[in-house]
């Protein structure tokens, strides 16, 4: 670790290398884990799933949480979302997608001056700049040691496997007489971390003898990891030993469950790995108590957090071997179908949705097992493949993925089996193309879907294709036209009897009325529909119709109901997504309003970074305003009001942005929590700018860090420190950080840094 963070500090290209198996990931999360703030945020990218490598700049993309946007695709929506931000992205298993990462790593690098990148793979990408760090496997003890405990136990593997045993067997320890024997076996394993793991799993219902002598057997009979592809596991005879031999182990239910999760490339709960993994001799009921015994000899993990329900996976190197025997059984094309099935029952749960395209996907958590499975089941169920590929596309625009979107819909739109489905491709399609910019293509597709759904008499469907080619028209400008389709969706959805969807269609409604002008009646509808979102909806429909209420009291000029509308949506959405970003401006509207100019501009400045952050941008006619309220505020401000404004903005990113603009405002500006008073008081001499060195001394910067950061000389940042010494009578940087560390203070810190940024 210590040294990975020295050749941090002097290379933006790390890489770790190694054996599969041997623990470069493990090191490289714990390694990211323990980095400084500075290197924040680190983004985490797992590729070992992706066999694509086309699709690896959205899978990148996918990982930070960042959409395509209109004229950026691929590598420039990275460019982008990154910018000049300091930031460590890992790329985690590289190996199979070499040559798109070499080339994706170079460009982003040459393009995003602070980014640093670490990669693990079984090979070096080979490009200019690169630092590859071997990660070697564990250490051996010498062949000489003999039965000499104290010796075995100085070697890494040992201590690892005796650990690991003793997990397993409580009260086994090493001693003269096993001592031998664990050694030899840690030598066959070549002491690579997970297969020394997978061995020791084994003492307990095994002795050491028996695993040794269950891996000599196999050393000679193994060829699934001799040679191959540079892709496969090939190279890979001490870990293919190890899964082998624990396989062997396995009786035929276990063996059967095993090698059936092969197809779950994205993880599985219990309730997928029973549908998927019954049949053929293994009943539903069995495999629960399957999965235990499974993730008790590490063939499959739990994947970390609270998650409910429970989710699992096979790491790659292991369902490499799995997919490998499940060929061997015949089973692939059996488990495939089956996986279809269960997919295609999760899709179920959503199709009583009018609005489906607008709702959560069902399958939104899916998306690497549903886009596996449709890639390897090409030759089954024709209907539940074209269903499942749309679904498919849904979720890739809702998770505002685009181009992968429309990719999917433009073959579905040539199929007969496409056009089966009335006007549901081609909506989804004009919603796409609404949300890459392109409103010619968005009205023909709504045409389009308006005009098959006029022919097929299913209500839900025109509805939902009225919606659609609505939204094309907002995108156009269209507004009155909009306002007529909206209407007309609407008393089409009505006799239905479904009031969430009604309600979804009366605020689609009302926010196509405020931007044709009609606000008092925009007013009258939201105020029946907000109740019902309000109870039944998810947060993100809860959350726009909340920013539309606020929208049209806004327009009205009721600029106190305004403001607790554009609050609470505050409260319920994240406050790192764009879903935060409206309310933001929209309390940034109403304080301009208000006359309240400087906080105005310095929530319009803020937001605007943080769009800029996450490349992403409001609608014109919302845009448009604000930009209008910002100019306004700027021609009213001194240029020392304008320029405090603007700095106190860079100060503000997510939940500190959040917490800035619900705060409470007492006379002089300042929020004092209770019993902070007295803190406040005694601490009120340190400047803004002394606070900023402060916390940056606490991140472990150094002073000439610190002058970057801030812009300042080096100079004055020692200047600044001396002060900050003279006023809190501390003498070294230790205390200064140990004093900013204190959970009391941070809570001061936090109140006094907003009301200082006040100005």
């Amino acid at each position: 670790m210590s040294r990975l963070r020295t050749l941090l500090r002097s290379t933006r290209l790390l890489t770790l290398t190694g054996a599969g198996g041997v623990g470069k990931t493990r090191l490289a999360l714990e390694f990211a884990r323990g980095l400084p703030n500075r290197y924040a945020p680190v983004d985490l990218v797992e590729l070992d799933s992706l066999q694509d490598g086309s699709l690896l700049t959205q899978s990148v993309a996918a990982a930070l949480g960042v959409g395509e946007r209109a004229g950026r695709t691929g590598v420039d929506v990275l460019v982008r979302a990154i910018g000049d931000a300091s930031r460590l992205l890992v790329l985690d298993n590289c190996e199979h997608l070499a040559e798109p990462c070499a080339r994706l790593v170079v460009t982003l690098l040459g393009r995003c001056p602070r980014l640093r990148i670490l990669t693990t793979g079984r090979e070096a990408l080979r490009v200019p700049g690169e630092t590859v760090f071997r990660v070697g496997e564990l250490s051996l003890p010498p062949i000489d040691a003999g039965d000499d405990v104290t010796a075995l136990l100085r070697a890494d593997a040992v201590r690892l496997f005796v650990e690991r045993a003793a997990h397993r067997s409580p009260g086994f320890a090493l001693d003269r007489g096993n001592g031998p024997l664990v050694a030899e076996i840690c030598r066959r394993l070549d002491g690579l971390t997970l297969a020394v793991e997978l061995a020791a799993r084994h003492v307990g219902t095994l002795a050491p003898s028996d695993i040794l002598a269950g891996l000599d057997d196999q050393l000679s009979q193994l060829d699934l990891l001799t040679g191959g592809s540079r892709t496969g596991p090939g190279r890979h005879s001490g870990l293919a030993a190890a899964v082998d031999w624990s396989h062997r182990l396995l009786d035929p239910a276990e063996q059967a469950v095993f090698r059936r999760l092969a197809v779950l490339v994205g993880g599985f709960d219990v309730a997928a790995a029973r549908t998927v993994c019954a049949g053929d001799g293994i009943g539903a009921r069995q495999v629960f108590p399957l999965l235990c015994a499974l993730e008790a000899k590490s063939l499959i993990v739990r994947l970390p957090g609270d998650s409910s329900p429970a989710r699992f996976r096979q790491l790659s190197a292991i369902r490499a071997y799995a997919t490998e025997r499940l060929h061997t059984a015949g089973e692939l094309d059996a488990t495939l179908g089956r996986a279809l099935a269960w997919l295609d029952a999760l899709a179920e749960r959503g199709r009583g949705e009018v609005f489906a395209d607008q709702a959560s996907s069902p399958l939104a958590a899916e998306r690497d097992n549903l886009a596996s499975v449709l890639a390897c089941a090409t030759g089954h169920d024709k209907a539940a493949y074209t269903r499942l590929t749309l679904e498919l596309a849904r979720v890739h625009y809702q998770q505002e993925q685009p181009s992968a979107a429309r990719a999917l819909l433009t073959g579905l739109l040539r199929e007969a089996d496409g056009h089966a489905r009335g006007g549901e491709v081609p909506a989804l399609a004009a919603r796409v193309a609404c949300q890459q910019a392109d409103p010619h293509r968005a009205l023909s597709l709504g045409e389009q879907a308006v005009n098959l759904e006029r022919m097929r008499h299913q209500p839900a469907g025109l509805a939902n294709a009225l919606d659609a080619r609505a939204a094309a028209r907002l995108c156009r400008g269209e507004f009155a036209e909009a306002v007529l389709d909206l209407r007309e969706c609407l008393e089409v959805v009505a006799p239905l009897g479904t009031p969430q969807d009604v309600a979804w269609c009366t605020h689609h409604l009302a926010w196509a009325l405020l931007q044709a002008g009609g606000e008092r009646e925009a007013d009258e509808l939201m105020a029946r529909c907000l109740p019902v979102l309000r109870k039944h909806a998810p947060w993100p429909r809860t959350a726009a119709a909340l920013h539309t209420a606020g929208a049209v009291r806004l327009a009205l000029g009721h600029l106190e109901s305004a403001e607790a509308l554009f609050a609470e949506v505050l409260h319920i959405a994240p406050g790192a997504s764009f879903h935060a970003l409206y309310p933001v401006e929209g309390l940034a509207l109403v304080a301009a309003e208000s006359g309240d100019m400087q906080r105005a501009l310095r929530l319009y400045e803020a937001s605007a970074q943080a769009r800029r952050r996450l490349d992403t941008e409001p609608e014109a006619p919302w845009r448009r305003r604000m930009e209008q309220a910002a100019a306004r505020a700027r021609t009213v401000l001194s240029a020392a009001a304008r320029e405090a404004a603007v700095v106190g903005a860079h100060r503000l990113r997510g939940d500190r942005l959040v917490a800035y603009a619900l705060r409470t405002r007492s006379g002089d500006g300042v929020r004092r929590r209770a019993g902070s008073v007295g803190a406040v008081d005694a601490r009120w001499r340190l400047t803004a700018r002394e606070f900023m060195v402060v916390e940056l001394v606490a991140a472990g910067l150094t002073n000439r860090q610190i002058a970057g950061e801030l812009g300042l000389s080096v100079h004055t940042v020692a200047t600044h420190l001396d002060k900050v010494r003279d006023k809190l009578g501390l003498r070294s940087r230790t205390q200064i950080a140990l004093w900013a560390a204190d959970e009391n203070r941070r809570v001061w810190f936090r109140d006094i840094h907003h009301a200082a940024s006040d100005g």
